[in-house]
């Protein structure tokens, strides 16, 4: 009997995570031979000598260990290091090595709505999202501002890449072209948050969501119902996923599957 290959999620909480759902439709459509469950993680070392005890040969991290996780990897990807997170870990015959696949995944659904050089662009958060977004947008030429509830985090993130950092009540004056809410504020089950007000929002700014439960957020709502171009949670969350699935496996991503079993899924979820 051969062996199956397994991987999983780790955050807390985890209980929302489509991941499963969207890697074993792959590893399905595919034929590999793997599976992928979801672990609630509050002890992080602990969890990380089980991989290597376990042989679990990959790992998609979450809120709240993306930049934590690091501490216990043999090797970290060079832009991994710059963004100082990371949501993908291989297991290497044992060696440990970290990746991040947010900020491509990130970009590719912010550039196909949207040119992002000499944007202004807002972002919301200072987790490891947003430093991976940060990093995305200032790389690509966006004028970037930061806003979180940390005052003292928000600013150091934004020091860190040369962006600005602004208080809440500085945001209208900012102007805003593209709004990236990368906080879990409108996430399933606390869906009817919002994190900015509705008045901010306007016809000629882009919004997205990095929240995929619920796929239109309070968030996008307000900005659809101003006119605003929005980009929901789904494909940067597939976009990531497809970079970790062809990184574990070799194997090319089956794009159109991963999409499908994520929809059908939050289909359910709605209906319920």
């Amino acid at each position: 009997m051969a062996l199956i290959s397994l991987y999983g999620v780790i955050g807390n909480p985890i209980a929302h995570s489509l991941s499963p759902v969207m890697h074993n439709a792959a590893f399905a459509a595919t034929g590999y031979a793997a599976h992928f469950s979801a672990f609630q993680v509050e002890d992080l070392e602990s969890a990380m000598i089980g991989m290597r005890a376990l042989g679990i040969a990959g790992l998609s991290v979450t809120l709240p260990h993306k930049t934590k996780v690091m501490e216990y990897l043999d090797w970290i990807d060079e832009q991994a290091l710059k963004i100082s997170a990371v949501n993908t870990v291989v297991n290497r015959q044992g060696r440990l090595c970290g990746y991040n696949t947010d900020a491509a995944g990130a970009l590719a659904a912010l550039q196909e709505k949207v040119e992002l050089a000499g944007r202004r662009v807002l972002i919301l958060g200072a987790g490891g999202a947003a430093r991976a977004l940060v990093y995305g947008v200032v790389k690509a030429g966006g004028r970037v501002a930061i806003v979180n509830r940390s005052a003292e985090r928000g600013a150091v993130l934004a020091k860190e890449f040369g962006a600005q950092y602004l208080a809440f009540s500085e945001i209208e004056n900012f102007q805003a072209e593209v709004l990236v809410n990368t906080t879990s504020l409108g996430m399933a089950p606390e869906s009817k948050q919002i994190p900015v007000s509705p008045a901010l929002l306007k016809p000629s700014i882009v919004v997205m969501d990095i929240v995929y439960n619920p796929l239109k957020t309070k968030l996008l709502e307000a900005a659809e119902r101003c006119g605003a171009v929005t980009i929901d949670g789904l494909e940067m969350f597939i976009g990531q996923g497809a970079l970790q699935f062809e990184m574990w496996t070799g194997q090319r991503a089956p794009l159109k599957v991963m999409r499908q079993a994520v929809l059908n899924q939050l289909s359910v979820v709605s209906s319920q």
